[in-house]
Parts: structure tokens; C-alpha cells; sequence
């Protein structure tokens, strides 16, 4: 069976919604199914619309970066999907916080691991501007529970161990909507031997390194590659292998073209991207990287 339900702007996920923005606006919200639906969303063919994936939520409108409410935000104004970093506390709790210490992106100071769930509890954290927000570190519990018939959720690997993880999506029942970033074989065969309908992204840079993960098994529909931070010639090959296979791939413009000066210089950036034949565009903007891309359709 494979249903995937949209929210607004279903026929087409970028472009069917005007890219003038609303005060308030209902939710975008992607809901599937069941695994077959995710496969079927991330699968590559001709015409594919592209996916925004939002680098740890966002960092836009004052909302700090790893939070239920800049996940939320992104969905009043967009479909999109997220990417996020699950991280161990003191007491193995496992939360969503990217860094290892708590300086950047909190009020406290110090290593995560150092701290129990309780005592991170009293902090708050900050957003992109250095400000401190009403908003807490979530536990990636709370995120499974928040996400499902909402999003999907691509989650990185930092100090969690990966049957923490595993276990963590079979008690959330979360295969539907939580993809695994695996840069290794080593953890793709841990997952896929744990549960067979995972859903993967794949991080390599040579095209060579793609096919010892085919050699676990895993199937080609249960895959999309994540292969870099800016189109090279090395990137273009290693896409046209993936859309051979029928699997869409990945860049991520949070260390590279999200950090360009002006909105033209980034609206060119991203559309030379998808332009390569990217499906998938990661941002720490997500929402204005929407609205460029919107924009300069329509000029």
C-alpha cells in the first residue's frame, strides 16, 4: 500500500503554494502510511519535485535551531522534511542537540554528557542570533511523538549507540517516518539486519563506495544518497549513477551556499543546484530558500 498524505500544497511539493507568506497559516503536514508510501515519496523519476530538508529544523524567525517549535514553523509555511542529531545525557537519555557542549546553543555551559535530562531541563535555548528563547531541548521521544503524520525525520549520527536508536523507533513504531544516515557499511548492515524496512540516506563522496552498500542487500528503493555540500563534476557523476538506480540525491547548502551574503547570490545557488538534477536541497533556511526558489520561477 503506499499513501502518502498531504497536506496543503499536495499536487506539487514546491511551487503549488504562492510564495506571498500569511500571518498565520494552517499546517503543511506530509503523513504516510506505512514504509511503502516513504519509499514511494523518496524515489526517483522523471519530473520530481524537489524536497527542502531542513538542517536541524531551521534558524529562521528567532526559533533556535534542534526545536519542536522551528519544526513547526517551517510546516506553517511549507512542506518540508528534517534533518536532526539525536545526543546521549549524563543518565542516557537520548535528546536532540547537535553539539557536544551547550555553550553555542543554550544558556548553560559545558558537555552534554555531563549533564542529566533533569538538569538540562533548566536551561533554555538560544537561537541563531546569540538570544536566549522560551524554547527547551526536546528528547527525541518527544520528536517521534511530535513528527508522525506530520513529517519525516533523517536522523545523524553523534554519541547515541546504535541499538539505542534502533530500539527507540521499534517502541515509537516510527519506520513510516525516521530515516537512518549511515556513513559506513559497518552501521547500514547493523540497521538493515535490525529491521529490514529501514529507510536510508547514504553519505559517500565516490562513486565507487555506493556499491558496498548494495552489496548488503538493501534495496535500491529503501536508499537515497547524500553526496556533498556543493555540485562538482564528481557530484554530477555520482547523481547520474543514483538516477540510473532511481534514487534521488542529496547536497546540503548549510555550510556552503547558505552562507553566500545576499539573497540573489543564494537564489542562484540553489537553482543551479536543482538545475544539476538534485531532488534534494538541505538548508538551514528552508523557508526562505523556498521563497528564492519560488520567486525566481516565477521572474
Amino acid at each position: 500500500m503506499k499513501k502518502i498524505i498531504f497536506g496543503i500544497c499536495a499536487s506539487v511539493f514546491l511551487f503549488s503554494c504562492s510564495p506571498q507568506i500569511k500571518e498565520k497559516e494552517e499546517p503543511h503536514y506530509l503523513s504516510f502510511a506505512d514504509t511503502e508510501a516513504l519509499y514511494d515519496f523518496y524515489s526517483y523519476r522523471d519530473g520530481a519535485p524537489l524536497i527542502i530538508q531542513g538542517h536541524r529544523g531551521t534558524r529562521e524567525n528567532g526559533l533556535p535551531e534542534n526545536s519542536i517549535g522551528a519544526f513547526e514553523y517551517v510546516l506553517t509555511k511549507m512542506p518540508a522534511v528534517f534533518e536532526i542529531d539525536p545526543r546521549l545525557t549524563k543518565d542516557s537519555v537520548i535528546i536532540v542537540f547537535h553539539d557536544a557542549t551547550l555553550d553555542r546553543t543554550t544558556n548553560g555551559t559545558g558537555k552534554v554528557i555531563d549533564y542529566t535530562w533533569k538538569e538540562l531541563q533548566q536551561l533554555n535555548l538560544k537561537n541563531n542570533e546569540g538570544e536566549v528563547t522560551e524554547h527547551k531541548i526536546p528528547t527525541l521521544a518527544e520528536v517521534f511523538e511530535w513528527a508522525n503524520g506530520k513529517t519525516a525525520l533523517l536522523l545523524d549520527k553523534k554519541d547515541v549507540p546504535l541499538k539505542m536508536i534502533a530500539d527507540l523507533i521499534r517502541e515509537h513504531d516510527a519506520n513510516n517516518y525516521v530515516i537512518s544516515l549511515v556513513r559506513s557499511p559497518g552501521d547500514a548492515a547493523f540497521y538493515f539486519n535490525d529491521e529490514p524496512k529501514r529507510m536510508f540516506a547514504i553519505s559517500f563522496r565516490e562513486p565507487e563506495a555506493f556499491q558496498s552498500y548494495l552489496d548488503l542487500g538493501i534495496p535500491k528503493r529503501q536508499i537515497f544518497a547524500c553526496i556533498g555540500t556543493k555540485i562538482s563534476e564528481k557530484t554530477n557523476e555520482i547523481n547520474e549513477m543514483m538516477r540510473g538506480y532511481g534514487i534521488r540525491s542529496l547536497i546540503s547548502a548549510a555550510p556552503t551556499y547558505d552562507k553566500l551574503e545576499t539573497e540573489e547570490e543564494r537564489a542562484k545557488a540553489y537553482r543551479k543546484v536543482i538545475e544539476s538534477g538534485i531532488t534534494i536541497l538541505e538548508s538551514d533556511y528552508p523557508v526562505g530558500l523556498r521563497e528564492s526558489l519560488s520567486t525566481t520561477s516565477n521572474n
